[in-house]
């Protein structure tokens, strides 16, 4: 479990997921040398990692969220092609270890190629059922984080985080969009969305004062935003499980929107297909998943259908890129799986 530093420094990530050692400190009333600790101890014991990812629109993508079922024997293996693919983001094994769910992210542009869903998938063996569900709104998730995750810091505490302190200050953020020139520098922000300017510019071929005017540029317009991977059963969510709702479309927004609202939920989104509406559901047991389907979930009458998936295993997060620490604790799958 984590303390409560733990908790602030994560908390503290969320807002502002490259604020210097230094600032944090200071709104944690610690040294910078403790949160650097403390920041080191948490990527290798709870997975922690600040990851810079763009807005799918303004990326020209849209995201699938696939279910795939598998033979028992194989399932793990083909999660594991699909946590090594780039296109692909929040795979999990589910419903005792025969469902795969992952997040795959296609080009939106209809001359595009979708390969994975159009060839690669199908092409597989061993997978006896497919289902594909386009994303079409997110109402929480991404920029917007797991509220029991952002519950350590004071009102003042956030303030002091918030004030951007800009090296140059003659310099004002215009919103830009992204362009295919910065493939190279979100590339290095999805595997380390704390980099330096000198490694993002090492990775860019760029000036260290180009990255940052253009990261600066890009935040302002919306266009990249960070988010914190964080193992959340260190938060004492044992018990995950995925659920998929039927709701009226007259009632969607309005059960979407209450949804977002509730602690237990870490994402809500509305989709495509007879369950147009999916959460994430993050409870200390079962017993806590319980009172929460029964209770909250049963008091909302627009919700006609629900089924819930355990999530036994969480096997990549929100960037699409893993990290070399994350390949190394993945077994080799065999040639026929690799994607």
């Amino acid at each position: 479990m984590l303390d409560d530093l733990d908790r602030a420094l994560i908390h503290a990530l969320h807002i502002d997921g490259r604020a210097p050692f230094s600032q944090i400190a200071t709104a944690l009333d610690v040294s910078p040398q403790t949160v650097a600790r403390r920041y080191r101890r948490l990527r290798t014991e709870a997975s922690l990692r600040v990851v810079g990812l763009p807005d799918p629109h303004q990326a020209g993508q849209t995201q699938w969220l696939i279910r795939l079922t598998a033979a028992a024997n194989s399932a793990q293996d083909l999660a594991y092609a699909l946590v090594r693919r780039q296109d692909t983001s929040w795979v999990k094994l589910t419903s005792g270890g025969t469902e795969i769910v992952a997040i795959i992210h296609t080009p939106t542009d209809v001359e595009a190629s979708n390969s994975l869903l159009l060839r690669d998938i199908p092409r597989t063996s061993n997978i006896t059922a497919v289902s594909a569900h386009c994303i079409l709104h997110t109402y929480l998730g991404g920029p917007t984080n797991w509220r029991r995750s952002t519950d350590a810091l004071d009102e003042e505490q956030q303030r002091v985080l918030r004030e951007h302190e800009a090296a140059d200050t003659s310099y004002v953020a215009v919103p830009r969009q992204l362009t295919d020139s910065d493939t190279d520098l979100l590339m290095a922000l999805q595997k380390d969305g704390r980099a330096t300017h000198a490694e993002l510019a090492h990775a860019t071929g760029w000036s260290p004062v180009t990255v940052a005017r253009r990261l600066a540029d890009l935040q302002a317009g919306g266009a990249i935003f960070f988010d914190v991977e964080v193992d959340t059963g260190h938060f004492g969510a044992n018990t995950r499980a995925l659920l998929w709702m039927s709701v009226s479309p007259a009632h969607i927004e309005n059960v979407a929107a209450t949804l977002a609202g509730h602690d237990e939920l870490a994402y809500v989104a509305a989709t495509t297909g007879p369950t147009n509406l999916v959460a994430q559901a993050l409870c200390r047991d079962p017993a806590d998943l319980h009172r929460y389907l029964a209770r909250r979930l049963g008091s909302l009458d627009a919700i006609h259908t629900l089924e819930t998936s355990p999530v036994l295993q969480n096997l990549k997060a929100a960037s699409p890129i893993i990290t070399d620490l994350a390949r190394t604790r993945m077994p080799s799958a065999p040639a026929r799986a690799r994607g």
